[in-house]
């Protein structure tokens, strides 16, 4: 058995599923959900015609440019988890019909569906390519058969169980804002350093409203933090790949010395509830956005364009220079200044000195 599995590129382990794949899934996501809502934002914002009008009609539903793209969610995570988890093309074009079904059973907790469901019809179909001598029949009939099957079975459950977490969490942030706002913030932050996908995490749960700004909050204060913070190291190169990429490159740096995690944890601790409490900063556009921060702008084009979203719907009034002022503090001065400001106490203090942040 484990010179089968090794023959098919089977490996059963946390890495390839709970960080390669959820990783993926984020990628598909992104380039599905989010990018059809920032299409419809900018259409819509800018008045530009093409990107507000249907260009297309399925099954009696009009689609906009954005429209289509979102709607293609499913499918583009299932397959952006087969790329993750190496699968031969017959398996990863099968997988486009699995994630349309897991994504559209699991409701809003479609994302998660689509994670577990994906993986298994993936491996499935892979311990089955080119075992026979019709292949081009036997792969696609199990990765599909097996995943509309598992999409029935699972999705539902999933979807509601993940929905349920998600509001009870979005709940207890309402009730109460001040440490919940601390707690999400915190998590959600260090979800995004470690190599595992907050912004996956976010979208499964559906974690919008407050709790999707304490979410933010706790993304930039890694990301806009580690910046700053390792500036005199990594000069405009490093600020630039780590305030809208990814602090994820420090991650090498802290195995090594988890010390210089803190600042980066405690402004996230501090920026989360004063999301919550002061300025009141709800991330009301896609899941996703919650836990993206500043990579490529992602988050505060999210919350910007929950505050259009909302103004269609009668939900809010207009955007005033009270929401951008906090969007603006707590995406990207108070992690900066606060950041800044403990790097001179811990580098006093000699708790990060040398090379301790220099990125390769």
């Amino acid at each position: 058995m484990k010179a089968f599995l090794k023959r098919k590129d089977i490996e059963i382990s946390w890495r390839r599923y709970g960080i390669d794949a959820m990783g993926a899934m984020a990628q598909g996501l992104f380039c599905s959900l989010l990018i059809g809502t920032i299409i419809n934002t900018v259409g819509t914002q800018l008045g530009i015609g093409f990107l507000t009008r249907p260009v297309a009609e399925i099954a009696g539903e009009r689609y906009t440019v954005g429209g289509l793209a979102s709607a293609m969610s499913g499918p583009a995570m299932a397959v952006a988890i087969g790329y993750a988890l190496r699968c031969p093309p017959l398996v990863l074009f099968s997988l486009v019909t699995v994630g349309l079904a897991s994504n559209a059973l699991g409701g809003a907790g479609g994302p998660l569906a689509v994670l577990f469901v994906a993986v298994v019809a993936a491996e499935l179909g892979k311990a089955v390519s080119k075992e026979t001598k019709i292949d081009i029949l036997v792969t696609p009939l199990i990765t599909i058969g097996t995943g509309i099957a598992l999409s029935a079975w699972w999705a539902p459950p999933i979807g509601k169980a993940a929905s349920a977490v998600g509001y009870v969490i979005m709940w207890a942030t309402e009730a109460q804002p001040f440490i919940m706002g601390i707690v999400v913030s915190v998590v959600v932050g260090i979800a995004l350093t470690l190599p595992i996908s907050s912004a996956a995490i976010c979208a499964a749960l559906g974690l919008t409203g407050l709790a999707g700004g304490a979410a933010l909050a706790g993304c930039c204060a890694n990301m806009v933090g580690f910046a700053v913070l390792s500036f005199p190291e990594n000069r405009w190169g490093g600020l630039i790949s780590q305030g809208i990429g990814t602090s994820m490159l420090q991650m090498g740096n802290i195995v090594k010395k988890p010390v210089i995690w803190l600042p980066a944890i405690i402004a996230s601790a501090i920026t989360g509830p004063i999301a919550t409490c002061v300025f009141k900063l709800e991330q009301n556009g896609a899941a996703l956005a919650s836990g993206m921060g500043t990579c490529g702008l992602v988050g505060p084009i999210g919350v910007y364009s929950g505050w259009t979203a909302d103004i269609a719907s009668g939900a809010k009034a207009a955007i005033t220079g009270f929401d951008w002022l906090g969007l603006v503090l707590i995406s990207v001065v108070l992690p900066a200044v606060l950041c800044y400001g403990l790097g001179i106490v811990f580098r006093r203090m000699g708790w990060i000195g040398g090379d301790d942040l220099k990125l390769d």
